[in-house]
């Protein structure tokens, strides 16, 4: 026998209501069929999973094991049914650090405004693609480069880098950094989400580098004073963190800003996030999106 979710529906059933009677009831089915579920549940399985006398039922030491598992199951299940019967009324755009920047507040309060039906998440992912390729959204925010072939694109803004240090660092107090003093410094970067690459200087004239794999780690090492970052004006946006600064780095090319989609299953509201983030990027001098 093959094992189904009303076999785990049923036992959480008689564990939660405490009798076989109130479970059957629970489950809209007749006393004996919850008899037969159980024991087609506990020959599927092999063990035993619950005691039963005149006045109790409770579980045997497999069956909290069994009972802790497939309240997780059912859980998924439901979550799956639910996702799959609510279709597009939600909306999830993923990100691997700094979301929309700046322009994350104003994004969300006008989506709310214009799309009342389309409920949006946020979700950040420490992935390369904001946690796209993983199923985890409909849309990501990205600032990277990203397989062409699977997923289509809009450019929606350009940021300007900015260079990340301990505020008491001596460069704490310039307005601005130029990209070739960064030579002199040790620069930590992502090499699994980051922007920053060692290719913005010529070889034999790149700065010495460490490498982090998460927006947390790699805060808590710049404030330490130990190196310092290039990163995009939205992660100064986003992150106010104790003890780092920010200042604007000169002489390196601005950084575009796209959101990325599956290319053969777009979310219908797919071209409205990309108009909306576009304008609001173009409201700051931005670039406007394309397609």
């Amino acid at each position: 026998m093959d094992l189904e979710l009303r076999h785990l529906r049923c036992l959480v059933a008689i564990i939660d209501t405490g009798s076989f009677t109130d479970a059957a009831a629970e489950l809209g089915v007749s006393q004996a069929a919850v008899s037969r579920t159980l024991a087609g549940l506990e020959e599927t399985l092999g063990v035993r999973l619950l005691h039963r006398t005149s006045r109790s039922v409770t579980p045997t030491t497999a069956g909290v094991q069994v009972l802790a598992r497939a309240r997780h199951v059912l859980a998924e299940a439901d979550d799956l049914v639910r996702e799959a019967t609510t279709g597009h009324t939600r909306l999830r755009i993923g990100h691997a650090w700094s979301a929309m920047g700046r322009h994350t507040a104003e994004f969300q309060r006008r989506w709310a405004a214009e799309h009342p039906d389309i409920e949006l998440y946020l979700i950040r992912t420490n992935s390369a693609t904001g946690g796209l390729a993983e199923g985890l959204c409909d849309l990501a925010v990205v600032r990277t480069a990203f397989d062409e072939a699977r997923f289509a694109d809009a450019v929606v803004g350009q940021e300007r880098r900015y260079c990340a240090m301990a505020a008491d660092d001596p460069w704490a107090r310039r307005r601005s950094v130029p990209l070739t003093d960064i030579r002199e410094r040790t620069l930590l970067i992502d090499r699994r989400t980051g922007t920053t690459t060692a290719e913005l200087w010529p070889e034999g004239t790149r700065p010495t580098v460490e490498y982090t794999r998460d927006i947390d780690d790699w805060l808590a090492i710049i404030a330490s004073g130990r190196c310092v970052g290039l990163t995009p004006e939205s992660t100064g946006n986003q992150y106010r963190r104790d003890g780092v600064v920010f200042r604007p780095l000169r002489d390196a090319a601005p950084i575009t800003v796209r959101l990325i989609w599956r290319r053969h299953d777009p979310h219908p509201a797919t071209h409205a996030a990309v108009a909306l983030l576009a304008d609001l990027y173009r409201a700051r001098g931005g670039r406007s999106a394309r397609a």
